[in-house]
């Protein structure tokens, strides 16, 4: 199996883009995808689409969300702190004692602060900290602050890429392993059978808002998702409740909260999987939804529509982790299903 390219991984995963804010990503995106472009455009929401012309008439969009989740400010009180929620979800334990970068008129490093265990009651330490408890602490004073951070400002989480055994572990694998994914893709995709509609979506993680209007715009008639899901293969996990686990190869989606993947889509996928030789697994989500739901329904009659997933554990977290030959194994997966779509007998039965 080919080695994956670690050092642009990196790059795209420690790249800040809060969902509404993903202009770093995106100029990134756009200028590693234009050699392998015939043209590239962005709407008005900032979702970035990379066309390459098809031999026919059909359109197919991939959509890989650019958002991570992130931060919004909210207030800054007398002594500097910051009060924020959140945009996306949140698991409020994993806040503590994190690092996060404040994205005011100059980056800032900020750190979480929330009150300290020697002050909490016997009743109080044994609960989860509420998200509300928290406050951003950035060393200085409230005149400090205010010269550089305003309400409204986004913060993101601090954590740099690194090789694990066969694994990466970052924060915001969820999504920008897609991105880095649909990238790689592009680079080695040569004569396509339909129009490929490449869509590098924002502000998944608030709604899917971005698929919706990109497919509103494209209306196409075969859609792929690309996210994480959840690899539960871990100690206490119950065989049935894994979901996916690392190194078992690329997820093919059969359902999640919000799509059933069309079986004809679920059966030309797992066909192609085992034609190339690449490793997959079935995967069903019991909660949480993504850009696939948008590109299903976003266009009159429907798209036929599935996703492909890559198990990640320690999902929503600064320590989220893929194995490479996984990655590697959703590239080629993808690559093949976009070369033979019109090899597929698409009629029901």
């Amino acid at each position: 199996m080919q080695e994956i390219n670690v050092g642009l991984l990196k790059q795209i995963c420690e790249m800040a883009g809060a969902p509404g804010h993903e202009q770093r990503v995106r100029a990134f995106v756009q200028q590693q995808a234009k050699p392998f472009a015939d043209s590239i455009t962005t709407d008005n929401m900032g979702n970035l689409t990379v066309f390459r012309k098809g031999k026919k008439n059909k359109k197919v969009m991939v959509a890989a969300h650019m958002d991570e989740i992130s931060f919004i400010i909210t207030h800054i009180d007398d002594h500097g702190f910051l009060r924020f929620l959140p945009l996306g979800g949140f698991d409020p334990k994993t806040l503590t004692a994190q690092r996060v970068i404040v994205h005011g008129k100059k980056d800032l490093i900020g750190v979480m602060g929330s009150k300290p265990i020697h002050m909490m009651g016997a009743e109080e330490r044994t609960k989860v900290v509420p998200l509300s408890d928290y406050f951003i602490d950035m060393g200085l004073t409230k005149k400090e602050v205010e010269k550089v951070i305003r309400v409204g400002d986004v913060v993101t989480r601090q954590r740099e890429l690194i090789e694990m055994g066969n694994c990466v572990n970052c924060k915001s694998i969820d999504n920008r392993v897609s991105v880095f994914i649909l990238l790689e893709t592009l680079k080695e995709l040569k004569t396509l059978p339909y129009d490929l509609y490449a869509v590098f979506t924002v502000q998944e993680e608030v709604g899917l808002r971005g698929a919706h209007a990109s497919a509103l715009q494209i209306q196409p008639d075969f859609g792929f998702g690309l996210d994480t899901t959840i690899a539960f293969d871990v100690p206490g996990a119950k065989e049935h409740e894994k979901i996916t686990a690392l190194g078992d190869g690329a997820g093919i989606k059969i359902m999640d909260s919000s799509t059933i993947c069309d079986y004809r889509m679920v059966n030309y996928m797992r066909q192609t999987a085992a034609k190339h030789k690449i490793k997959f697994q079935e995967e069903i989500l019991p909660a949480g939804g993504t850009d696939t739901a948008g590109i299903q329904r976003m266009t009159p009659g429907g798209a036929i529509s599935g996703a492909i997933s890559i198990p990640t554990r320690h999902i929503h977290q600064v320590i989220e982790m893929a194995d490479k030959s996984d990655i590697r194994a959703c590239i080629d997966l993808l690559k093949h299903c976009l070369l033979d779509l019109d090899k597929f007998n698409w009629e029901f039965n």
